[in-house]
């Protein structure tokens, strides 16, 4: 159902080294959602947001309120604090998840990478494109991919 895209980051892009023992994820980010069209920024409520881990595994799934956003901020377990408090960190002091969403009448959106950090909310704007009358365009979908941080 969904189309998972991989890609590979070189050059002057943060890519940590592999690290020996695995790091701890004893914290809590949160992700909001903001969902709307056009540049008004109109919100789109019942928009269908599905979150999953680097490995596909479903975290949350929740619909948006007549505000565009989520009745609540989803927490989403992250590396600690310490983790990001020394430069050029062995691993990657953030954890990513990927964002579907889609709502009727509207084009499907999927966000990659998205960097939840300890003890920050995270606020994601997803701009939901309506749909084309025409019958060949009902199956489009927007894809976003976030570079990580040069920490």
């Amino acid at each position: 159902m969904f189309k998972r895209h991989h890609k590979q980051t070189l050059g002057s892009i943060y890519c940590p080294e592999p690290r020996k023992e695995a790091i701890k994820l004893s914290a809590t980010g949160y992700l909001q959602i903001n969902a709307y069209t056009s540049n008004a920024k109109i919100p789109v409520k019942d928009a269908a947001v599905t979150i999953t881990g680097d490995d596909d595994r479903i975290i949350a799934f929740r619909l948006t309120n007549r505000s565009g956003q989520l009745d609540e901020p989803i927490p989403i377990t992250v590396p600690d604090l310490i983790e990001s408090q020394e430069p050029n960190p062995p691993e990657r002091p953030f954890s990513t998840v990927n964002l579907y969403a889609r709502a009727e009448d509207y084009e499907m959106i999927l966000v990659e990478d998205v960097q939840i950090f300890a003890d920050t909310q995270t606020d994601q704007n997803l701009e939901l494109i309506p749909l084309s009358e025409f019958p060949e365009s009902y199956n489009k979908e927007e894809i976003f991919i976030t570079t990580p941080q040069a920490l």
